[in-house]
Formats: structure tokens, C-alpha cells, sequence
């Protein structure tokens, strides 16, 4: 909204045209958001201790250190996220960007649905919440929606490579082969594009949904890719760059590097009450919110196959989940002692605090193997 007030003036206040640069807004947004976590965490958070009472359920089939740490402590703190992201992004994005619309569709839509499951377990007392297929219904029904959208508006920019909007590139991979071998710059996959980011976009949810699992934990991690796909959405953005990189060149996509610093903002400030111990939990309000908008963005970068490794952790997460249920399915024992896998280090005896910074090590260093890809083909 101040990038369309402001630069008008430009040329009468000097001053003004730092609202074109896209770096700046980008800080903009971390400050912006950062700061509105600060002004409104701590009303928000004794107005949920008022309205939830007893707090998030904390299931009994858990860690029993977390019934006894965690009990009374309220959750939705993903209100709060959301809250200072949307109206850093609102504030400092470009509003004619259609990314910056699908992204911030797919996170408030997530976040929607996330604060219906939440305060279903809130109100019940009950760790249930949503029927988990109603919840993959809702999920896929917006990501299509999403991924469609992204393909039709790369489709229409004038300026994108032919074969882009259907394609996936993979990384390592130089964007020659791809084109001697099917005349596009990735594997051609045609109207296949549409399920395939819908599940990338869905996965990513569910997966940091599953690391929020310890304080802290999925937080900084989603910082961390969010830090990752604003360098990468800035570079895939900017003609010159994409070329001298040898990266498929996505016309304005750069925008939603606004939308990675406001994540950031939002993270840093919501990590400042969910810092051990945790004044409030994001809940399904925030990671399903939070991991759709990273979805998103990856798919409208177009670099989905790269968010396997930007966000290895949240995978990891996920096939401990999915190697847990089959392995009891098929051989009736279990591979970890409890699933998601940093419940396995919890069992072994380590302390909480020792699994959330370990793997917060690992999230940078995959985020690290994960821009390498930009260079390395």
C-alpha cells in the first residue's frame, strides 16, 4: 500500500523513491511485523488466557513431561502471526502483484482453517479438533485452486520462458539439458502441474503443522526458509540474475520477497513469548498458516523440488510420521520409540531445549545445501 501512495511523489520527495526498491520494503516488513508482535503479543496473550482456560489439550498419549510443563498454556498465538504478517505485507507489497494475492490467499485461508481445528480443541478440551480428511479436503481445494492461478499468471507474463508455467525444474541440473531434451526448462509435466504444487503446497502445511510439536521448534525453522526462498524469489525474479545463475527467470515474483520478510518479522516476534517456556503455542492457527505460505511461494518461484531440501527438516518430520504408521501396520512394531521423530529424542532422554537447537542447526544447514542448488548446476 506504501509502495502505491508513496512513489506517485518520487519525483517532488526524493526521499520517496526508496519505496521502489524492493529491498528496502523487505525490511520494511521484518520491522513492521516485528513490531506489531511486540505492541500486541502481550494483550493478546492474557486475552486468550481468559477466553481458553485450561489452554490447549495436551494429548495423554504424549510425552508425559509435556502434561505436567505445558498444561494451562494457550494456543491460536497463530492469531497473532498472522495478524502482524498480513499487515506488514499489505503495508510494504505491491498490491498489483497477483503472487502477493495467491501467497497471502493460501496462508489466511490455512490459518482460517487452523483456528477452526483449534478452537474446536479448545472448546471440547479435546486434541482432536477437525476430522483430519476434512481438513486434507479443505487444504487441497485451495492449494489447486493456488497452483492454478500460478501457472495461468506465469502463463500471461510476456517475458517468461516458454514451457515454464508446466514444467518443474529440478536442481543441479543445467537449464540446457532440460531444453535439448523436452524444449522446456524443467520436466514437462502439462495441466499435471495443478496437483502436483497443490501437494507440494499441502505437504509443506502439514509437515511444519507436525514439527510444532516443542517450543520453539517450527518456528525458527520456517524463518530460516523463509530467509532461504527471499533470496531465491529475489534472484528468480530479477532477469539478470536468473540468467547469470542458469535458474528459470519468474516475472515478478520477486514481490513475494516482501512477504518472506514479514514471515520473518512475525516469526521473530511471536518467538519472543514462544521462547522456552512458552507463554502461548502458535497452534494449528500458525503452522498449517505458516507452512502453506512457504509451500506457496515455492511453487510460484519455481523451485517446489528445492523445498525438499530447504525444508528438509519439516520432510524429515513428516516421514518419521508416515515410516511410524506403516511399519505398525505391516510388522506391528515401531521403527521410533514415538513419531514425529523429535518425540524419539525426547523418549532417549533428551532435553527439550537440546532437540529444538539441534535441530534448528540442521534447518540452516539444509537451508544452506538448499541455496547452493541456485549455483551448482
Amino acid at each position: 500500500m506504501l509502495y502505491h501512495l508513496l512513489t506517485p511523489y518520487a519525483d517532488q520527495f526524493q526521499l520517496f523513491n526508496v519505496f521502489r526498491y524492493l529491498t528496502f520494503r523487505t525490511g520494511g516488513a521484518v520491522m513492521t511485523a516485528l513490531l506489531i508482535s511486540f505492541l500486541m503479543g502481550p494483550s493478546l496473550i492474557r486475552w486468550m488466557r481468559r477466553k481458553q482456560g485450561r489452554g490447549q489439550p495436551i494429548r495423554t498419549d504424549g510425552p508425559q513431561t509435556h502434561i505436567i510443563e505445558k498444561a494451562g498454556t494457550p494456543t491460536m498465538g497463530g492469531v497473532l502471526i498472522l495478524l502482524s504478517l498480513t499487515v506488514a505485507t499489505f503495508l510494504w507489497a505491491r498490491l498489483d502483484n497477483m503472487y502477493v494475492w495467491i501467497v497471502m490467499g493460501v496462508t489466511l485461508a490455512f490459518g482460517a482453517l487452523g483456528f477452526i481445528d483449534d478452537y474446536m480443541k479448545v472448546t471440547k478440551q479435546n486434541a482432536d479438533g477437525l476430522v483430519g480428511s476434512l481438513k486434507l479436503v479443505v487444504q487441497f481445494a485451495v492449494a489447486l485452486l493456488a497452483a492454478w492461478f500460478c501457472m495461468d499468471t506465469l502463463q500471461s507474463a510476456p517475458d517468461a520462458p516458454a514451457g515454464l508455467a508446466t514444467s518443474v525444474p529440478v536442481p543441479f541440473v543445467p537449464l540446457d539439458i532440460f531444453n535439448d531434451w523436452f524444449k522446456a526448462p524443467g520436466v514437462p509435466l502439462g495441466l499435471f502441474i495443478i496437483p502436483f504444487a497443490a501437494f507440494v503446497i499441502v505437504g509443506a502445511s502439514n509437515t511444519v503443522n507436525l514439527t510444532d510439536g516443542l517450543d520453539g521448534l517450527a518456528t525458527v525453522p520456517v524463518m530460516i526458509a523463509a530467509g532461504a526462498y527471499a533470496l531465491i524469489a529475489y534472484l528468480v525474479g530479477n532477469a539478470i540474475y536468473a540468467n547469470y545463475l542458469g535458474v528459470p527467470f519468474v516475472p515478478g515474483v520477486g514481490e513475494v520477497t516482501v512477504i518472506c520478510g514479514a514471515i520473518i518479522g512475525a516469526g521473530l516476534g511471536f518467538l519472543w513469548y514462544n521462547a522456552p517456556p512458552a507463554a502461548i503455542f502458535m497452534g494449528d492457527t500458525g503452522s498449517l498458516a505458516l507452512g502453506g505460505a512457504i509451500g506457496s511461494i515455492a511453487v510460484a518461484a519455481k523451485h517446489e523440488v528445492v523445498l525438499a531440501i530447504v525444508g528438509g527438516l519439516f520432510v524429515l518430520e513428516g516421514l518419521s510420521v508416515m515410516i511410524q504408521i506403516a511399519s505398525f501396520k505391516l510388522t506391528g512394531k515401531r521403527v521410533f520409540r514415538m513419531a514425529p521423530i523429535h518425540h524419539h529424542f525426547e523418549q532417549l532422554g533428551w532435553k527439550e531445549s537440546t532437540i529444538v537447537i539441534r535441530f534448528w542447526i540442521i534447518a540452516f544447514v539444509l537451508a544452506m545445501i538448499g541455496l547452493a542448488t541456485l549455483k551448482l548446476r
